[in-house]
């Protein structure tokens, strides 16, 4: 089993982005799970036709101890079992402690071990990188990072905060760093700033994808890239994104 979490900067793409890479991994005939760890609960709508699922936290407030992994688990069109942990009541508790919440609760009910997945992976807002955020990158959880970010200033600083979150926790067993993913947003010297943050961290642009319209067409249908038009450049990008990312991810499992 490979574990992986999508970080990157609220806006920036990330949620496409592992929406798409869920989506390309079922296509292969892996069993993957895919978990929102965004208080908004949109990590998982492009595979479900753009529609929220109920969260872990919104079905634990009204079900409590009678919650069943069939409560939480939806399995999209695509065949992605997809999770959604939610947030608190606005105003009212910790982000970040609904994440913690959620994921212990997904093991306690025994999701893995009933589901047995091929891959795991964990959509997670980068903005913040503490506390209930930080959650996946720990011993148990995720093994890789990968970092979603486009050459906009603001989006690289998300990333490179992100990048340093996980070379302060190495020395504690949590996930290292798998690598960057480029989101083109076409500024000036892109490919080169992101270039330069990646070797910052001693680590490599791993996928490209580019600006398309095809992009925010599959949106608006609330469909991934990869099902709505599979052969267009954006879905080969994707789903090589997809193939990268899982060759690092076995090969971590191969020198553990």
């Amino acid at each position: 089993m490979i574990k992986f979490a999508v970080y990157g900067k609220g806006g920036i793409g990330k949620s496409t982005a592992a929406c798409n890479i869920s989506a390309a991994l079922a296509k292969k005939g892996l069993t993957v799970i895919q978990i929102g760890c965004d208080p908004k609960a949109d990590s998982t709508s492009l595979l479900h036709g753009g529609s929220r699922i109920e969260t872990v936290l919104e079905l634990l407030r009204k079900k409590g101890s009678a919650l069943t992994l069939d409560d939480v688990v939806c399995k999209s069109e695509s065949g992605v079992l997809c999770v959604e942990a939610g947030g608190p009541v606005p105003g009212l508790g910790c982000a970040g402690r609904g994440i913690i919440n959620a994921l212990e609760t997904l093991e306690s009910l025994g999701a893995y071990e009933r589901y047995k997945p091929d891959a795991v992976i964990y959509d997670v807002l980068g903005d913040v990188v503490c506390g209930g955020f930080s959650m996946p990158m720990r011993k148990g959880y995720a093994d890789k990072v990968f970092v979603v970010t486009s050459g906009e200033k603001m989006s690289r600083y998300a990333a490179g905060n992100i990048c340093m979150a996980v070379e302060n926790f190495k020395d504690r067993g949590y996930a290292s760093l798998g690598g960057i993913i480029l989101n083109r947003r076409d500024v000036e010297g892109e490919e080169e700033k992101v270039k330069e943050l990646a070797k910052d961290f001693d680590t490599e642009i791993i996928a490209e994808i580019d600006r398309s319209a095809d992009i925010p067409a599959a949106e608006e249908k609330g469909v991934t890239v990869v099902t709505h038009c599979p052969e267009s450049a954006a879905a080969k990008q994707l789903e090589a994104a997809a193939e990268r990312i899982f060759a690092i991810c076995t090969e971590g499992d191969k020198n553990a």
